[in-house]
């Protein structure tokens, strides 16, 4: 191993970011392929996951039916895009183990994961701060919901608009915070600051081509929708691993040590 390969993650020598790559505004297109390759490759690994996804799908969705209202059920999707990139961990496993030639296997997979889980708990903790936030911010909403009994579309459109400027305002941050950063903590070993700020900066310098990649997602999510979750069985794999190819294509991460598997 060479001598800077051996640095530990918080070497004051090392800098802030990684170095991105400038992306062509197709970019994504290219990784969704490859993630659909790798789900071929991997189809019962990655299917297992895809069906976790749509139990907890399902089972968020029972505990806003029976406990919650409409702004919690609001507030708990959007959780779930939040919280998403996280539980994605083992499927950016799955691809790395392809990348090297190696044979995934689910357990050794979440093994994998484990590894970054230090990293991976201060960002989901990041995570769960604004998936409160929301939530609550989801349930304020109704304060602008107008108090007459037959509401016309004018009312409904400005309460429909304040909401959706909202949503779109967190759903930003937590695109740009979380478009990279868990790859990177998965593939490198570094501190989850720097792992934001990489991803951060990374989308801020390829804004079309992370426009598409955010389309992309929301399209996926409208899918699972009107599908009653059941799309996101082979959609939330394809996508994750579509993110790790997206993070190996944008971040030059070369100057921190690899972990080691």
């Amino acid at each position: 191993m060479s001598t800077r390969s051996a640095r530990p993650p918080d070497d004051p020598e090392l800098p802030m970011l990684a170095p991105c790559r400038t992306l062509e505004t197709s970019a994504p297109i290219g990784w969704l392929k490859a993630g659909w390759r790798d789900l071929r490759r991997a189809p019962r690994q990655s299917l297992s996951y895809g069906l976790m996804m749509v139990v907890l799908s399902y089972l968020i969705s029972a505990a806003a039916w029976v406990w919650g209202n409409l702004g919690l059920y609001l507030g708990l999707v959007s959780g779930f895009v939040f919280v998403g990139p996280w539980l994605a961990m083992t499927l950016y496993a799955i691809s790395l183990r392809l990348e090297r030639g190696e044979s995934p296997s689910l357990a050794r997979s979440l093994s994998d994961a484990a590894q970054s889980i230090g990293g991976a708990l201060v960002f989901a903790v990041i995570l769960v701060v604004v998936l409160l936030v929301w939530a609550r911010a989801a349930n304020t909403l109704y304060i602008f919901f107008p108090a007459m009994a037959d509401p016309g579309w004018r009312d409904l459109a400005w309460f429909l608009g304040i909401g959706s400027a909202v949503g779109a305002l967190f759903c930003l941050v937590i695109f740009a915070a979380s478009a990279f950063s868990l790859p990177m903590l998965m593939d490198r070993r570094v501190d989850a600051v720097t792992a934001v700020i990489t991803s951060i900066h990374a989308v801020l310098r390829n804004k079309q081509a992370m426009a598409v990649w955010a389309s992309i997602i929301v399209a996926s999510v409208i899918l699972g929708i009107l599908t009653a979750w059941l799309a996101f069985a082979v959609v939330l794999p394809v996508i994750g691993h579509a993110t790790w190819h997206g993070y190996r294509a944008t971040i030059d991460a070369s100057q921190w040590p690899a972990v080691q598997r």
